[in-house]
């Protein structure tokens, strides 16, 4: 059994505020995205997402949920369908990322489940948060950019905004700066480690992503 139940919502939402990062493994080998998401969360890195189109993504899950310990939480991400959410939640996820708004967020939503929903345009944000979303996950973020963060948060000031898509580390200062509540970061950050590549190399850019996402973060009340 996964040694880190879900978390619950007030607990994932002061997560992402606190540390203002998620991490985001993808790749074509299991073992090599379980090693990945071992070493982010050795250095701190509190959230993971494991990608569903990971190779043997469910099992690369429950083995990260059992091994990762109580400082990680670990995600499951490009979640789009129920049976997915059911599969995660099984395999010890603690919260759930979509890449739209599919039916896997209501589905999260009823499963009790913190979830991420993607959306781009300002129709779609308003109507992940109406259908219980935790956070907005803008995405993909680099069609915009920060600028267009920017102007999303004039009309929509207390929505929570995750960027993803295109996030390095010079990006993610800049999102930072103009109002996300976090961002998600994926092959800046794990690099070609999530093909068997350089872990040396990956401690060094966990690091680095570490200390700048947490360096400024908010005080909670």
């Amino acid at each position: 059994m996964p040694s880190l139940p879900p978390a619950d919502d007030d607990t994932f939402q002061a997560l992402l505020r606190r540390t203002r990062l998620a991490a985001i493994v993808r790749g074509p080998d299991p073992d090599a995205a379980l090693r990945t998401v071992l070493t982010l969360a050795e250095e701190g890195v509190a959230l993971v997402e494991v990608s569903l189109n990971t190779a043997d993504a469910f099992g690369v899950i429950r083995r990260a949920a059992a091994e990762a310990g109580p400082g990680t939480v670990i995600g499951a991400g490009t979640v789009l369908t129920e049976d997915d959410v059911a599969r995660a939640r099984e395999a010890g996820a603690g919260w759930i990322v979509t890449p739209a708004l599919t039916e896997a967020v209501a589905a999260s939503v009823r499963a009790g489940l913190p979830v991420l929903a993607g959306a781009l345009t300002p129709t779609e944000a308003v109507a992940a948060r109406r259908a219980g979303a935790d956070a907005v996950k803008l995405f993909p973020a680099s069609l915009g950019g920060p600028a267009y963060l920017k102007a999303l948060r004039d009309p929509f000031p207390e929505t929570p905004f995750v960027p993803v898509g295109g996030v390095d580390l010079a990006g993610a200062e800049e999102y930072l700066a103009h109002g996300a509540v976090a961002v998600g970061v994926g092959s800046p950050l794990a690099g070609d480690a999530v093909r068997g590549g350089d872990l040396t190399a990956l401690r060094a850019r966990a690091r680095r992503f570490v200390a700048l996402c947490s360096g400024g973060a908010r005080e909670e009340a």
